[in-house]
């Protein structure tokens, strides 16, 4: 009969398990609490700028007022008025078209990353974390010196025959999904490259020995192992995409408004904190649809192992 730890042993255990419970507990669970909070309520010109406000020294009546004064109001404005659905709406397709861009991209990089050799693998792996190194907004900026109509970006275009005369890149889609791309590919390259690098070569060489094609082992074989690398990164793109809010705001117009930039107006400019947290909390409800689909893909793909 095996022996029970010390309860020493056991205390320091149950501490370690529960200190990421403490931790989300802390700095997800109860902002959000907050946030909800928030949501819920009526703006008001005061400080804090909404009502009600929780009056413990009021004993019950407080409590009872507090929780009279609480409505849905804010969510049925964001379902009723266009502004708000259509920044939701363009957040999503950006995403989604990001994350596609970034997939197509980001794959071909981890592939010849995985099949180097050594130091260059280590180098090859350097040069992709690289731009961590640095300020985002810093090369967000650079963006826009290089997107302008006497950039460099014009500049190489022209040399190579490709264009006539400048383009206006800026403010438009085309510059957010440039920014949106160079700023997340890391985010895709790491985790297929980590998916990448695990797979087991012997199963190529036994496709080989079999009299299967070099491409057709690459789609029948490397391609569904590195599946959990894909989504891994698709959703680590996909999820902060939605709420970006530097990139489209630098290199968009008015046409590429998305759900991070009408939430930091609606804070920021209107001083309407309630409608404000309602977007917010929205938006993490969309997001929670994703995470919630990849997490039951996973679970099944470990009882099915």
């Amino acid at each position: 009969m095996a022996a029970s730890p010390p309860p020493q042993r056991a205390r320091s255990t149950r501490l370690v398990v529960l200190l990421p419970y403490v931790w989300l507990t802390a700095f997800f669970l109860v902002p959000c609490l907050i946030i909800l909070k928030i949501s819920l309520s009526q703006t008001a010109i005061a400080q804090p700028p909404y009502t009600p406000v929780l009056d413990l020294a009021a004993g019950w009546a407080g409590v009872r007022d507090f929780l009279a004064g609480l409505s849905f109001d804010n969510y049925a404005a964001l379902a009723a008025d266009w502004l708000y659905l259509s920044s939701y709406l363009k957040s999503v397709e950006v995403a989604a078209v990001s994350t596609a861009i970034l997939l197509v991209l980001g794959y071909p990089l981890a592939y010849a990353i995985s099949r180097a050799q050594g130091r260059m693998q280590a180098l090859l792996v350097l040069a992709i974390i690289l731009p961590f190194w640095t300020s985002f907004l810093i090369r967000v900026y650079a963006w826009i010196t290089i997107l302008q109509q006497d950039g460099l970006f014009n500049t190489a275009l022209q040399v190579l025959g490709i264009i006539d005369a400048p383009v206006a890149w800026l403010a438009s889609d085309t510059a957010v999904y440039i920014g949106l791309v160079y700023s997340y590919l890391p985010f895709m390259v790491l985790p297929l490259y980590a998916s990448l690098q695990q797979q087991d070569d012997t199963l190529l060489e036994a496709a080989a020995d079999l009299g299967c094609r070099r491409w057709q082992a690459f789609w029948k074989i490397t391609v569904p192992l590195s599946t959990r690398g894909a989504l891994a990164g698709a959703l680590l793109c996909f999820i902060p995409i939605v709420g970006e809010f530097v990139v489209p705001d630098l290199l968009g117009s008015s046409r590429t408004l998305m759900i991070g930039q009408t939430l930091w107006t609606e804070f920021f400019s209107n001083k309407d904190w309630p409608i404000a947290g309602a977007i917010a909390m929205v938006l993490l409800f969309v997001l929670v649809g994703p995470i919630a689909a990849f997490e039951h893909m996973r679970a099944r793909e470990l009882e099915t192992r």
